[in-house]
């Protein structure tokens, strides 16, 4: 089957939906699923729509959407369904979401193509090599830092990855390796944000006595875990708990909520709205 996806933003006016569907009408397309956003604060207007295209080849119906969207002033994207999405995953010493995500490519649950692992460690070149997914350990210091970023680009360039993971890698990326992955960047930051940012959230979580601990899924931007969050969850602990225990909890929480955001932006039920996100589950 010839199915779709489309998504699109613009200033919100009567009649968007109207015309969506009677173009996908005229062009031979049948709505298998929509979902549609009104955001009153901004006046935008965001739309996800699924459908199938048997009258039309890829490339043609691409064209003719291009001239649609363009009487509409809208910004838009247009994918095949079935097109899972080229992926790098870069980590450090912690593997709980490494482990998870590749689980779940594996066994089918995730429609991503994972072509490489970046590390500033070895210690998960078996567990990559056990994937048959091709290990790239570059060590990272304050001398070598801009160094290794080039080499970090042009792998992600090589393997033509359109999303890259942020699976506790515990580095900073600098602000020019941040623009150029703007909203195509992943990261699980183990904490509930705006609260407990920086690198050691579950010893500050534990030291202020918190009652729940959780988990974000944002996309990756220059300011330090402030990038647009896609999603969050969050566990029940009590004062009995050691930071160990905390760690603990929080690492499945973080794995499930980065499976979860990886899952909806591989999908395009992710739009970008300033420093917010539309998702469309």
């Amino acid at each position: 089957m010839n199915t779709y996806v489309l998504t699109l933003s613009c200033q919100d006016k009567p009649g968007i939906v109207h015309a969506v569907s009677g173009f996908l009408l005229e062009h031979g397309g049948n709505i298998e699923e929509a979902a549609q956003y009104n955001d009153h604060d901004t006046g935008l207007f965001f739309m996800r729509v699924q459908f199938v295209c048997l009258s039309l080849g890829q490339q043609e119906l691409r064209q003719a959407v291009g001239q649609f969207v363009q009487a509409h002033a809208m910004d838009w994207s247009l994918h095949a369904l079935d097109a899972r999405l080229p992926t790098v995953i870069m980590v450090s010493q912690q593997g709980h979401c490494l482990n998870d995500l590749l689980f779940r490519w594996k066994s089918g649950l995730l429609p991503i193509d994972i072509r490489a692992i970046i590390s500033n460690h070895r210690d998960f070149y078996q567990l990559a090599a056990s994937y048959n997914i091709p290990f790239h350990h570059l060590p990272v210091t304050a001398a070598t830092k801009a160094q290794v970023e080039a080499r970090q680009l042009e792998i992600i360039e090589q393997e033509r990855a359109d999303l890259v993971v942020l699976a506790r890698y515990m580095q900073v990326l600098s602000n020019e390796m941040c623009a150029k992955l703007a909203g195509k960047a992943i990261n699980i930051h183990h904490s509930f944000l705006p609260s407990f940012k920086g690198a050691k959230p579950y010893y500050q979580a534990h030291q202020r006595g918190v009652k729940l601990i959780g988990a974000t899924a944002h996309y990756v931007t220059a300011d330090l875990d402030e990038g647009p969050i896609i999603e969050q969850d969050v566990a029940r602990v009590d004062h009995s708990m050691t930071v160990d225990d905390l760690t603990g909890i929080g690492r499945d929480t973080e794995s499930q909520v980065l499976a979860r955001a990886v899952k909806w932006h591989s999908e395009h039920r992710v739009l970008l709205n300033g420093h917010r996100t539309v998702v469309f589950r």
